[in-house]
């Protein structure tokens, strides 16, 4: 009966209601029911709730957690470990604080021994992705507390534990789909292509050519299929070259592609060759092809001796061959992690500068940025094509092409154009996002993890503070990308290439981040954003000239932070901005009136001028 399902339910909750003050943790079954009822009657419990999305659930709750923050001491509150995220707050200070962190972030949860107020206590330490660690204390005696454990574990590594990430249970839903974002039909045809040199190609419609690359290419017009399938199979994982800019003056080109499989004997492919020439040929401003290998000569030549290697100038007569001398994945890991030793917890002030450059970080943020220079140099002043691979052509590749195109087309440097750059050059071009960020893996020492993409952001971050104008977007805009690289709440960056998230139905099951970027875009326009439509810029690749980017490495860091509320004024004078761009606007509307309406007054008097009437007041 009704009556006696209700009494069932009541003491299911009072057993919940007891379990909770004996071990300060509910069962993760039921607890969004039970919890919401105890919070009606206990005024602290609902201050401490977390926010849920929409899609998100609640699988453990921990009274008396000890928060170890490296900055204010220890702070005790509850703590809610969601599906998406952990979330920490504590009333006991004012404003109450809050610690709220997505599940994707999490790098590496360890038990820890740790001493607190005396008592023994467990803890956990967690090690995140984007720069910074977190402890938690709780006592020992509660067995209970297990369960925290088990759950962040569970919930931060789903891959592991064959669970499917959060962004396929997420259900926000926003004004605009941001899937629709990049259509690479429209794409090339802003481009002006096809042409009569370049065409649009399906032969990769099935991803048979090349399971990484895009089912849309674009390749040159007298190229035939079975040529290309050869060209194919002599390069490394079947990443041919295909176009990715077309300079619309001068039709220089830039195209990705991988190494070659020239290998220790000095193999050549007669098609890939003549694949080069045609390339060239297609710009008839020039008579030289420039090759721009990413890597340093000496990695290139013991990847030759491994059965890759690089373009030899006596095969392709016409090709000038430059290295670019940027290391490789494993260094560039290196370096942030020893970046991330010096910027957090605590910074050693006296030896800050010599801490920074030891890191080499900056110094390979300028070789990455020189190198884009010169690629977009030789397309702009050069009017030469250029072809730009590394070893697999989805990491410095992706760099060196993706700041090149925005350094030389104004049309990335809107929102909605970098979000076609990103998608294009990155997603769509099979950079391993899920490999290199490890989305769900608890594998944290995977030697294919790499800051590849934060590198890139990290560039563009660096020509917006050389060009403060000529960007759409303002720094939020970059931080917000980067966070949801991490914390699995779009589908954005999740997989390896289009094939897999195709096969995921990622676009069909989960929200794009563009979605909820555009819908807001208040809040990611730089108020000073001026169009400079065809102008190419080129960043000063010196480390004079660069920075490092405090407010997003360092922004855990509260002696660090601005002391002025920078993104709130940025708004308000956005919104001044906005105000005026509308006041010029009816100005000219009432002045082309005013300029209409006395041409037909003109028209229609008669010869002679009328005496005007003077009325006094």
């Amino acid at each position: 009966s009704p009556t006696g399902s209700h009494v069932e339910w009541c003491k299911q909750l009072i057993a919940a209601t007891i379990s909770s003050q004996i071990s300060g943790s509910v069962p993760s079954e039921g607890v969004s029911r039970d919890y919401r009822a105890l919070r009606d009657g206990n005024k602290l419990a609902q201050m401490e709730e977390a926010p849920l999305f929409p899609g998100e659930s609640i699988k453990v709750i921990a009274k008396d957690v000890m928060y170890i923050c490296p900055f204010m001491g220890a702070v005790s509150g509850t703590l809610t470990v969601t599906d998406f995220r952990m979330f920490i707050k504590s009333v006991e200070r004012d404003p109450p604080f809050v610690v709220d962190v997505p599940l994707g972030v999490i790098s590496r949860v360890e038990k820890i021994g740790v001493q607190s107020h005396g008592d023994n206590s467990c803890g956990i330490e967690i090690v995140c992705k984007d720069m910074r660690n977190l402890r938690l204390a709780y006592k020992q005696e509660e067995q209970n507390r297990l369960e925290i454990f088990e759950n962040l574990v569970t919930r931060a590594f789903p891959v592991s534990n064959g669970l499917p990430l959060f962004a396929f249970s997420y259900k926000e839903k926003f004004a605009v789909n941001g899937w629709k974002v990049y259509d690479p039909m429209a794409e090339y045809k802003r481009q002006g292509l096809p042409n009569e040199s370049w065409k649009i190609s399906k032969i990769n419609s099935s991803y048979e050519l090349c399971d990484t690359y895009p089912a849309v290419l674009v390749v040159p017009t007298s190229v035939k299929d079975d040529d290309l399938s050869k060209v194919a199979a002599f390069r490394a994982k079947g990443r041919v070259p295909v176009l990715s800019w077309i300079h619309p003056e001068s039709q220089a080109t830039i195209t990705r592609c991988s190494q070659p499989s020239v290998g220790p004997n000095d193999k050549r492919c007669k098609e890939d060759e003549k694949y080069l020439q045609t390339i060239m040929d297609a710009n008839a401003q020039s008579h030289k092809l420039i090759i721009f290998d990413a890597r340093q000569n000496s990695v290139a030549d013991t990847n030759k001796a491994k059965g890759g290697g690089y373009e030899c100038e006596s095969a392709y007569p016409n090709a000038e061959l430059v290295f670019l001398e940027i290391h490789n994945i494993h260094v560039m890991r290196e370096s942030l992690r020893k970046l991330k030793e010096i910027v957090y917890p605590t910074i050693d002030e006296t030896r800050w500068l010599s801490n920074v450059d030891s890191t080499h970080w900056l110094e390979y943020i300028r070789m990455l940025l020189a190198g884009a220079v010169r690629i977009a140099d030789k397309i702009e002043s050069g009017k030469t094509s250029v072809v730009v691979h590394c070893s697999d052509g989805w990491d410095r590749t992706a760099q060196l092409t993706a700041l090149a195109m925005l350094m030389l087309d104004s049309y990335y440097r809107t929102i909605k154009g970098f979000e076609v750059l990103v998608e294009k050059e990155w997603i769509s071009f099979g950079h391993r996002f899920a490999m290199r960020v490890g989305h769900g893996d608890d594998d944290h020492a995977d030697a294919d993890r790499s800051p590849i993409f934060l590198q890139f952001i990290d560039c563009v971050w660096q020509m917006t503070k050389q060009f403060p104008a000529a960007f759409e977007f303002n720094e939020l805009f970059l931080i917000t990308i980067l966070d949801h690289l991490y914390s699995c709440l779009f589908g954005t960056f999740l997989c390896n290439c289009e094939k897999e998230r195709l096969k995921e139905e990622v676009s069909t099951k989960t929200v794009s981040l563009w979605s909820y970027i555009n819908s807001q875009l208040e809040e990611f326009t730089n108020p000073f954003y001026v169009n400079y439509e065809n102008h190419v810029l080129y960043p000063v690749a010196s480390l004079n000239h660069l920075e490092l980017w405090v407010n997003y490495y360092i922004r855990w860091n509260p002696r660090m932070r601005p002391q002025v509320p920078i993104h709130q004024n940025l708004k308000e004078l956005l919104a001044i901005r906005t105000e005026l761009q509308k006041k010029v606007e009816d100005l000219q509307r009432e002045a082309a009136t005013r300029s209409i309406s006395s041409s037909s007054d003109r028209g229609s008097s008669p010869s002679h001028s009328a005496t005007p009437v003077h009325t006094s007041v």
